[in-house]
């Protein structure tokens, strides 16, 4: 087997889901599309590639018809190359990028773009309308949950505090305002549409600010009464949620470079995990333990990590049971301050780590993420250059 390769990663800036955001009227084929003109700016043949893989949560509506697809055609790829479009929840543009990778690297694959885009002002969340999302016939461990409600019973279970919540939440606001004024931790976010920035920052979030919300999701809990084990110590607040947003990142994947096309990094190793239900948050975690071992690493080793903020408990937990250096991880801000358009956020984290290994001139990199009902995945990259 060979290696697999990234030869770049690009992401769109982050807009508001709302009809206003920065992005809302575009169509999420233009997203994807407008990111293959940013690798074929950036001297990347991107459209001569054999396949398009997508990340995509909610495929209805304008995300529907195998958005892969539709974006394939949209953005001139070639003919020849295949196309689809698959939902592993918010894990699902690193499964993407994932399964070209492993593609590639039996041989099956030369070339490959895979990635995600979510439009969440566009196809609103639990837009499929799943029976799942409902279904009571299932036994209670299996019934689906909202990811934050599983977030709050998480942050109750693990005793992580409202002010562990409000830590993390703060450092994810002030990093992702100062990364604004260093161009190298945005070089590969490429404008868009007339957006620049992620406009659901908050970087003028304080202590104070973070500390006067409310808990913000004991009503939804009612709706979901009968799957819950009883009631829930609501701790996560609108401070703690990565705010639903418009994105899309797109990675170009290859087999050994040839002449002067150089990689950016190369995939030392890659993980899937599924986990507990009824603990979802968690398989994030048991991937990262997954693909460390099968590399052979340590967090120690890494460089930077960019650790998907799947609401504040995840990031708090992974900072308070895990040896690793805080300084290292999410330095340019997380989804807590950026936003998470679900089935993109695997893709932008995979970019937004090379970006910030460029500028550490580090060479390790981990990018973990997780998602509802016990779904995680996670990929160790070596810088190259």
């Amino acid at each position: 087997m060979t290696h697999a390769y990234i030869y770049d990663a690009v992401r769109t800036p982050r807009g508001k889901a709302r009809a206003d955001g920065g992005l809302a009227q575009m169509k999420p084929q233009e997203l994807v599309a407008g990111l293959v003109d940013g690798l074929q700016a950036r001297g990347r043949d991107a459209r001569n590639v054999q396949a398009l893989v997508l990340g995509c949560v909610d495929q209805v509506g304008d995300q529907g018809a195998n958005i892969a697809l539709v974006s394939k055609l949209h953005a001139g790829v070639a003919d020849d190359a295949y196309a689809f479009t698959l939902n592993n929840y918010c894990v699902s543009g690193l499964t993407a990028i994932g399964h070209a990778a492993t593609q590639v690297a039996v041989g099956s694959l030369d070339r490959a773009l895979a990635g995600g885009v979510e439009m969440m002002s566009r196809v609103p969340f639990l837009g499929d309308n799943a029976s799942y999302y409902t279904d009571a016939s299932l036994p209670r461990r299996t019934r689906f949950i909202p990811v934050v409600l599983a977030a709050d019973r998480l942050a109750e279970a693990e005793g992580v505090s409202r002010e562990q919540l409000d830590a993390v939440a703060l450092v994810s606001q002030r990093r992702a305002g100062a990364a604004e004024a260093n161009p190298a931790l945005t070089a590969s976010r490429l404008p868009l549409g007339g957006l620049s920035l992620d406009e659901c920052a908050r970087p003028q979030s304080t202590a104070q600010s973070l500390a006067a919300m409310a808990p913000s999701f004991a009503a939804l809990a009612t709706q979901y009464a009968d799957a819950l084990d009883g009631p829930i110590d609501h701790r996560h607040t609108i401070g703690h949620a990565p705010p639903i947003c418009d994105g899309a990142g797109l990675v170009l994947i290859g087999g050994a470079p040839k002449a002067a096309d150089n990689p950016r990094a190369r995939i030392l190793g890659y993980a899937e995990s599924g986990g507990d239900p009824h603990a979802s948050l968690l398989a994030g975690f048991t991937a990262m333990a997954k693909v460390l071992e099968r590399t052979g690493l340590t967090l120690a080793d890494m460089d930077r990590i960019e650790f998907m903020e799947a609401f504040a408990v995840t990031i708090a937990k992974f900072l308070r049971d895990y040896p690793v250096d805080p300084d290292k991880v999410n330095v340019a801000g997380g989804h807590i301050a950026r936003g998470h358009p679900m089935g993109a956020s695997g893709a932008i984290l995979v970019s937004t780590l090379l970006d910030v290994l460029d500028a550490s001139d580090g060479r390790l990199g981990l990018v973990v993420c997780s998602g509802a009902a016990g779904v995680g995945a996670a990929m160790v990259i070596e810088r190259l250059g």
